[in-house]
């Protein structure tokens, strides 16, 4: 996406099939994308820290998985955006198929027996990663992974949406943050693709830290990162109010949001 006037570091020219709007090695000789990079550490740190306090939590282990697919594609992006070879966009962009369909089948077995499994769903869900991956791998064209993880937010967004307009309507605080997040990152992310030129342009005239603001495809990586991981705490939320636990939201430290899970109430 980004023209080719960037700099050679260390780990050679790029073999990815995209280069973003950030300029290469600029930063550090060690890192191609240096912001794009340092950005997917908020899809990794809180993540894991979700997975363990739900492992703590005693709760079921598809949530487990929701929070540590998500460190998984904030640690394959990193890798990427710190490489850009070919093989790190794979351990990006796949990942981002394989956690948003444990996503999908966490919102819609939520009202099921506890520690029930649907085998159903899951192969369902499993044929279309592997779908997705063999197709992908034959057809090296960005905007068919786009669009087939575009289908999976949607299934996301669409079940969400029935769920607190006609089940839980008192939940919708989490889910419309949730989505009014993503969607501002999704929003970043295609301002820095459609005027990366004049990104690049503007950078080489303000002050390197005024600059660093300019870098969208890094606020996608945050703000994206932000809604997944609310959207987890959401399904989470959804999953524990019918399983008749009282879930709170809190925040540690005063300023992260973390999903509290009281004891279910005594009859």
């Amino acid at each position: 996406m980004a023209p080719s006037i960037d700099r050679q570091g260390y780990w050679g020219r790029p073999t990815s099939t995209l280069d973003w709007c950030e300029e290469n090695y600029v930063v550090s000789f060690y890192i191609a994308e240096f912001w794009n990079t340092v950005s997917n550490l908020i899809m990794i740190l809180p993540p894991i820290y979700g997975a363990i306090q739900t492992f703590r939590d005693g709760l079921e282990s598809r949530y487990i998985c929701s929070f540590l697919g998500l460190a998984a594609v904030g640690v394959g992006s990193w890798c990427f955006h710190m490489t850009l070879l070919y093989e790190m966009q794979l351990l990006d962009e796949l990942p981002m198929i394989y956690s948003t369909c444990v996503f999908v089948y966490c919102i819609y077995e939520c009202f099921k027996q506890e520690k029930g499994v649907s085998l159903f769903p899951i192969a369902v869900l499993f044929i279309f990663s592997v779908s997705v991956t063999v197709v992908y791998l034959q057809w090296k064209e960005p905007v068919f992974h786009q669009v087939m993880y575009g289908a999976l937010v949607a299934c996301l967004v669409l079940r969400s949406i029935f769920i607190v307009t006609w089940v839980y309507p008192w939940h919708k605080p989490l889910f419309y943050t949730s989505l009014a997040i993503f969607l501002l990152g999704f929003l970043l992310w295609n301002i820095d693709n459609i005027f990366c030129d004049s990104l690049r342009a503007s950078r080489q005239t303000l002050p390197p830290g005024v600059g660093v603001v300019t870098q969208f495809h890094a606020w996608w990586h945050i703000f994206t990162g932000l809604g997944s991981y609310l959207h987890i705490l959401f399904s989470l939320q959804i999953r524990s109010t019918y399983l008749k636990y009282r879930p709170k939201v809190k925040f540690l430290c005063g300023v992260w949001p973390t999903l509290h899970i009281e004891p279910q109430r005594t009859s």
